[in-house]
């Protein structure tokens, strides 16, 4: 294969079709992968950008964060040394490359988009680079790996056959999961969109814009993780008022308030409340928001249910967050943990005896679930795990001999997959 003619490489090349993406993808990548931000708020900064542009930039990000330990080897390959992991030249071959592996990008435009990226600096290296892979043959790169570190650590907790679900999911792209206030619209919106209810009151179809669907002004549904829809499955139906603590995005919340219950809605970031009332009015549900700590609120009468759907270090997610791989570090998830212990250990003295408590996270770390709940039932024998009764989850989610809920990658992989979660529903015993 020949690699396309580029000027040499001491000329300043001209701007190219899509060169401003190519740009907005190398920043996201730099503060995700140096300052420790999510893509999400990395990607703030692209905002004046056209939309097209932008979705490639996420995309470009994306993918390569996707593929980024393979990517690395196969850029050592072809250097008589490897380049240093912050280099700019590093993260310019990175992006191109994941656009020739991951998104079928010829090979012109990898090459005419990614020089100008390193006008002043190591061009003729990343051309040469660029040239020794483009003529190789494409290595077999999927499914791709994870960081070597995640590897050994999810190895040590689950085994050999999770991380190898987990390097088959981070390659699929996930399907779109959307969440109902009742079964009968459900059902009428799976038959009209060919999508499939795995689930009562959920949706699953495949990827889409979501403001193109049909019923979104009108408010039928919201886009929810059929997995982050489980916990509030487990809050007993004859509970009236319910604490949703943590509560933006607000998934659970509308549940919860679809369900009948009386929500109120507790969470520190304003912003985020101030996103859930949009959707409550969009909806037409009823909550009641407060701007708080739950560290430092407290409810003015003792709530029957709490539903703690705690900070996490968001590993779970990372199907459509491939950066928190990158993010969660073993100092993370520690601080996690230990956010999580004192918020279980507050929420609980809220609730009077027969009163409910379902902790979940979105994590794959057992540091933030089974060893959480394990410690929090040691110091509070007071609590013990109610296990979920027949009927409550769908039928595919297995429950731990523990009674507590662990969702691993490689759950229903041939339906999609769902988020890594774990869910724990604690009652106070009775006097």
């Amino acid at each position: 294969m020949s690699v396309p003619s580029a000027k040499p490489p001491s000329a300043k090349p001209p701007r190219v079709e899509g060169f401003g993406a190519r740009q907005a993808a190398l920043r996201m990548l730099d503060s995700v992968l140096r300052r420790g931000e999510t893509l999400a708020t990395a990607a703030a900064a692209s905002r004046k950008l056209a939309p097209n542009d932008q979705a490639l930039a996420l995309a470009i990000a994306g993918e390569t964060l996707r593929r980024l330990p393979d990517l690395d080897e196969w850029i050592d390959s072809a250097t008589q040394r490897p380049l240093p992991d912050d280099s700019k030249a590093r993260m310019v071959l990175r992006i191109a490359l994941a656009q020739k592996i991951g998104l079928g990008t010829p090979d012109h435009a990898v090459v005419a988009t990614a020089l100008p990226q390193v006008e002043g600096g190591p061009r003729r290296l990343v051309h040469g680079v660029l040239g020794t892979l483009l003529r190789r043959s494409i290595p077999d790169l999927d499914p791709p790996r994870l960081p070597a570190a995640v590897e050994m650590r999810w190895a040590a907790q689950w085994g050999g056959e999770m991380v190898a679900a987990a390097r088959r999911q981070i390659a699929a792209r996930p399907a779109l999961d959307l969440s109902f206030a009742s079964d009968d619209e459900a059902q009428s919106f799976a038959a009209a969109s060919g999508g499939s209810s795995l689930a009562p009151r959920m949706v699953r179809i495949d990827s889409s814009k979501i403001e193109d669907l049909p019923d979104f002004a009108a408010g039928k549904w919201w886009v929810q993780d059929l997995a982050a829809s489980l916990p509030a499955r487990l809050i007993p139906q004859s509970a009236r008022s319910v604490i949703d603590l943590c509560a933006a995005p607000g998934g659970k919340t509308m549940q919860l308030a679809a369900a009948g219950h009386e929500v109120i809605a507790v969470d520190l970031a304003a912003e985020r409340l101030g996103r859930l009332q949009d959707n409550l009015d969009r909806t037409g549900l009823k909550a009641r928001m407060v701007v708080g700590d739950a560290l430092l609120w407290k409810p003015a009468q003792p709530p029957v249910a709490i539903l703690l759907d705690s900070p996490c270090s968001a590993t779970g997610t990372f199907r459509r967050h491939p950066e928190v791989l990158y993010r969660a570090r073993p100092s993370i998830i520690a601080q996690s943990a230990e956010l999580q212990a004192k918020l279980l250990d507050r929420s609980a003295r809220w609730l009077g005896p027969g009163g409910t408590l379902v902790y979940a996270v979105c994590s794959l770390e057992r540091a933030e679930g089974e060893d959480a709940i394990a410690a929090f039932l040691q110091r509070n024998p007071d609590f013990s795990i109610a296990p979920p009764m027949d009927g409550e989850l769908p039928a595919f989610v297995p429950a731990a001999a523990e009674g507590w809920v662990r969702i691993l990658p490689g759950l229903i992989e041939d339906r999609g997959g769902l988020d890594g979660f774990f869910i724990a529903r604690l009652s106070r015993v009775a006097k």
